[in-house]
């Protein structure tokens, strides 16, 4: 990202895991890029005690970076499996966030993830988005209102 200006497009894409895609049980694969203060995280495989390090590496890394963050937009559409460690990942990215004012997203999240949340009641805490940004009411639980 050196030599970008604020106000300019800036993508920048990076993976984790396994290069040839092929992921090991338990490692995650997450790809990364940062477009106009917005970082998305494009995750594959299981949402587990193993994503933590990744995740908080990355988010860290663009936290700290030149270019002021908007919005995290986690794209879970990917994800096959998540334990209550996974939902921990997701609380702790938001509080990572929270003091910065940076909106964590889930960007449509497979049932794997969608339901473990709606279960816990953490499902509240994070705007579901479609992949244009739009909120998502085909993933919100119940009527299609999500409470605050």
């Amino acid at each position: 990202m050196k030599g970008a200006s604020a106000g300019n497009t800036c993508g920048v894409e990076e993976t984790t895991g396994n290069p040839t895609g092929a992921s090991a049980p338990g490692e995650p694969e997450v790809r990364t890029e940062v477009r106009d203060g917005v970082v998305s995280l494009t995750l594959a495989g299981e949402l587990t005690e193993a994503t933590r390090r990744p995740l908080v590496r990355i988010l860290t890394e663009e936290l700290l970076a030149k270019q002021p963050l908007r919005r995290v937009e986690l794209r879970l559409g990917g994800i096959r499996f998540m334990n209550s460690a996974g939902m921990a990942v997701l609380v702790q990215l938001q509080r990572m966030t929270a003091p910065r004012g940076v909106e964590v997203a889930l960007v449509t999240p497979s049932s794997a993830v969608a339901r473990p949340l709606q279960l816990s009641g953490l499902w509240h805490r994070f705007p579901v988005v479609d992949e244009n940004g739009d909120e998502d009411t085909a993933h919100l639980p119940g009527d299609g209102e999500r409470g605050s």
